[in-house]
Order: structure tokens, then C-alpha cells, then sequence
């Protein structure tokens, strides 16, 4: 796999440039503290622990400097240094005079114990090499989400502002017990040879689970079950971008897109990936001890999915769920559940402001990890320096660039007024917003080939999250 859990939008990046980017217009009055103009130039360099940096400044900075988390990258697969998550996007920001950075990070997998050093020292690179920004605003998709929220929370000082996106804003703790509860269900009642923590053998591991869940797709009790075992991570029934959204009572079709979530993406993180962090936390992080399965299908966005199929395949829903309720539990290592929450959960302490974007149809890294992180600022009292925007689409992050360019405008308007503009944070302002930067922004990648694509921003309210674990406040 290649780093597909980061940004996927844009793949072909000589393809994207090529269609220009028309007349660059003016700079954004929106935060802009000042000229630090400069000469414009392209830096990379190596970290003390082997991380690669990159850094770019246009020749008209403006003082401001975007620092991008990338995504997961999957162990043996290449990592080089990332400052933006797409061409597009970064050669809009630095046509309006704002400077990128970002690191390779030292290592690949659940790398966040290096990553946020990492970003740290590459701050501190630019600091040396080009300047003190007057402004940095920490961005990332995916797992680069989870680390723009941990470097604002465990370096608040560094930071002006924070764009998580798609990011896993559950935290650590809370991502991978919900991904166990899902893959529990799967072991227990389709798949019982497969392993779901201690994975011994990760690739034989997943490929077993692959054939499970194969078999399982072609009869209707097997899809029913599949379609509860998605329900416990609340996998959406909607994974094709571009594609219209399946009819709230099409269960069928729903069930389908979660075994393309189930196979395609999610699998190997439950069935094989999972022994990578493993190895780095020194034991398993995740438990099913005290989990009330019935209580958590209840609380499910999936719920009436799983009900309807089940009724349809004549299968004993009560009868599975009191099954999974009367399976030997499985116990977390504490010292393991203690380095997964530091690399990393929430206290909900945020000092600067935040805006999260999400696609409503994310079956890697769901909606609902919004809901979570809502629900710690809200607890610490600091709601009022969060905002979350929503774009209806399937697909991890994905987002076009005008989207996104939309909403680091949003962000940098409330640097430069002390305050958001509620009104423009409303789907109809952003969409038109976005539409305003014209053909060249409103695109995804499709099939090889870039699609006009119209902004998505959308109302939306996640469902709760169904595994939360936060930090104490403060700690």
C-alpha cells in the first residue's frame, strides 16, 4: 500500500500542474501579519533521528507558514518529507505568500511518538534557516489529523491556528478498540481462525480474513453479518467518490459499500497492521472486556441496516449479539493502553482556534471521530475556539482543492478578526466560496482522470462516537 491513508485525492501531480493555475491573485488581507518577503527557495535537510524535512518559501512571504502532518504511510513503503497534501492546494498557498513545511517523520506505521518531535524540529529548522513565522497554522489528513491535534495540545505555544482534516480526532485509545470491537465480531461469527490481537503472522492473517469475508459477501446470513460487524465501527454504506450516496432504506446497497470499506481499506489495519503497533506499544492497547455489544449496535448509525438484513436472511439477530456478549473477552496490556494514549488521546485543551473538516462518507477514519473530539473541547470549556465543517462525499479525505482552500480561508479570516464569521461557516456560504475559485480548484481525481467536481459542504451532526476515551482534563 502507498500512502493512500493520507491524502488520495489528487494522484497524478504532473497532470494537476499541467492545467495551470491561472494569474495568481492578490494576497489574502486575512491573515497576513506583515511582509517577510524573501527569496524564494526550496529547502530539504535530514533530522537529528533521521527524519527528512521539507520546506517552501515564496519570494512574497507574508509571515505565515502552514505545517503539514502527512498521513500513514505503511511500513516498507517509501516516505519522503511532505509539505502539503496536494499540488494544487500548495501551489495556491504559496502563490498567496504563505510558506510550507513538513517532515517525513522517522519512522512509518502509528508513527506519532516520532512525528511530533519531528514537526517540532522542522519549526525549528525554519526558524533557523528562513525565520520566525509571525504565524504557523498546523494542517493534516488522516493520521496527520490525530497530529495537528496532538502538536496544538502538547505544544500550544508553537501554533497560531489548527486545519485537522479526516483526522482521527478520537484519539489513539479509542480508534483502535473500536476497530477491535468490529473485528471481534467478524472472528466470532464468521471467521474464528483469524487472530484479532497478538497477530502473529500479518500477512497470512489478513489474507484469511479476505477470504472470510469473500465467502461471507455471497450468502444473505453472511452479509448480515458483515453488515453488524461494520456497524460496531460504524462504517458508512457509501465508499465510491463521485458516486451518489445509496437511499437511507437501500440496506443492500449499503451492506455492499462496507465490504469494500471491510476489504479494500480497513482489513488491513484490523487484521495486519494492528501487530505493528503492537510491537511499538509493547503489548496489545485495545480491549472488549465490559463491552455491552448489543448496547453499542443500539448506538449505532448502522443500526437499521443490521436489523433489516438480518430479518431478511430469517438470522436471530438477539442470538449473535447474546453470542458476542458470551464470547471469552479479550483484556488490554495496561503499559500499552499507556503509550497509545500519550502518541496520542485528548484532554480537550485547545488554545487556538481549530476548524475540522470531514467527508460524510469516511469509512477509514469515520464522521463520527468529529462527535469525540467536539465532545472533550466541549467538556475543557472551549468550545468556542472549535468549528467543524462537513463535505458530502464518500472517500477518506476526500476533499478538492478548492474545498480545502476554502476552508484554510475560514481559518485565516478568524486570525485576522478574533472571531468566526458563523455565516460564512454556513454550507451555503463555503460551497459558493469554493465554487468562486473557479474550474481549475473544483476537481478530484477519478479513474485516472480529473473530474469537475461542484463543493460538497454539507449540515451534518455525526452520530456519537462509540468507543470515546479522553484524557483527564489538564493532564
Amino acid at each position: 500500500m502507498q500512502r493512500i491513508f493520507g491524502y488520495p485525492v489528487i494522484a497524478a501531480c504532473a497532470a494537476l500542474l499541467a492545467i495551470g493555475l491561472g494569474p495568481a491573485a492578490p494576497s489574502l488581507a486575512a491573515g497576513q501579519p506583515g511582509s517577510c518577503a524573501t527569496t524564494a527557495r526550496t529547502l530539504t535537510g535530514t533530522l537529528a533521528d533521521g527524519a527528512t524535512y521539507e520546506i517552501q518559501v515564496p519570494a512574497n512571504w507574508n509571515c505565515t507558514l502552514f505545517l503539514y502532518s502527512h498521513g500513514y504511510v505503511t511500513p516498507g513503503s517509501p516516505n519522503p518529507a511532505t509539505d502539503v497534501g496536494d499540488p494544487v492546494t500548495g501551489a495556491w498557498l504559496l502563490s498567496h505568500g504563505y510558506a510550507l513545511a513538513g517532515s517525513s517523520y522517522a519512522t512509518t506505521g502509528w508513527a506519532i511518538q516520532q512525528a511530533l518531535p519531528d514537526q517540532i524540529g522542522t519549526l525549528n529548522v525554519f526558524d533557523q534557516l528562513v525565520g520566525t513565522p509571525a504565524q504557523t497554522i498546523a494542517w493534516g489528513h488522516s493520521l496527520g489529523g490525530i497530529i495537528t491535534a496532538g502538536l496544538i495540545q502538547d505544544y500550544p505555544d508553537r501554533f497560531s491556528a489548527a486545519l485537522p482534516m479526516c483526522g482521527v480526532l478520537s484519539g489513539g485509545v479509542a480508534t483502535w478498540n473500536t476497530a477491535l470491537d468490529s473485528a471481534f465480531a467478524f472472528q466470532q461469527l464468521l471467521a474464528p481462525s483469524v487472530q484479532v490481537v497478538d497477530i502473529t503472522n500479518p500477512g497470512a492473517n489478513l489474507a484469511a480474513a479476505d477470504q472470510a469475508a469473500t465467502a461471507a459477501q455471497q450468502t444473505a446470513q453472511g452479509r448480515a453479518r458483515l453488515a453488524l460487524a461494520a456497524a460496531l465501527d460504524d462504517t458508512p454504506g457509501w465508499f465510491t467518490p463521485l458516486s451518489p450516496e445509496p437511499a437511507a432504506g437501500d440496506y443492500a446497497a449499503q451492506e455492499a459499500n462496507q465490504y469494500l470499506w471491510d476489504t479494500e481499506v480497513d482489513f488491513p489495519f484490523a487484521f495486519a497492521l494492528r501487530a505493528e503497533l503492537e510491537a511499538r506499544a509493547g503489548g496489545n492497547p485495545s480491549w472488549t472486556a465490559g463491552v455491552n455489544f448489543a448496547g453499542q449496535l443500539a448506538r449505532s448509525a448502522d443500526a437499521r441496516e443490521v436489523v433489516a438484513l438480518y430479518r431478511a436472511a430469517g438470522l436471530s439477530l438477539r442470538a449473535d449479539l447474546a453470542r458476542l456478549n458470551g464470547a471469552a473477552r479479550i483484556s488490554a496490556d495496561p503499559a500499552a493502553v499507556r503509550y497509545l494514549a500519550q502518541y496520542i488521546s485528548f484532554d480537550g485543551r485547545i488554545s487556538v482556534p481549530v476548524l475540522t473538516m470531514h467527508t460524510t462518507g469516511d469509512g477509514l477514519v469515520v464522521p463520527e471521530n468529529e462527535q469525540a473530539y467536539a465532545s472533550v473541547v466541549a467538556r475543557a470549556g472551549d468550545s468556542g475556539l472549535l468549528r467543524q465543517v462537513f463535505v458530502g462525499r464518500a472517500g477518506h479525505c476526500a476533499f478538492t482543492p478548492a474545498e480545502t482552500i476554502t476552508a484554510a480561508q475560514v481559518l485565516l479570516k478568524r486570525l485576522a478578526t478574533g472571531r468566526w464569521d458563523d455565516q460564512a461557516l454556513q454550507p451555503s456560504a463555503l460551497n459558493a466560496e469554493a465554487a468562486a475559485l473557479g474550474p481549475s480548484y473544483n476537481i478530484y481525481s477519478s479513474g485516472g482522470s480529473l473530474v469537475a467536481t461542484p463543493p460538497a459542504f454539507v449540515r451534518y451532526h455525526p452520530a456519537p462516537y462509540l468507543r470515546p476515551f479522553d484524557l483527564p482534563a489538564g493532564s
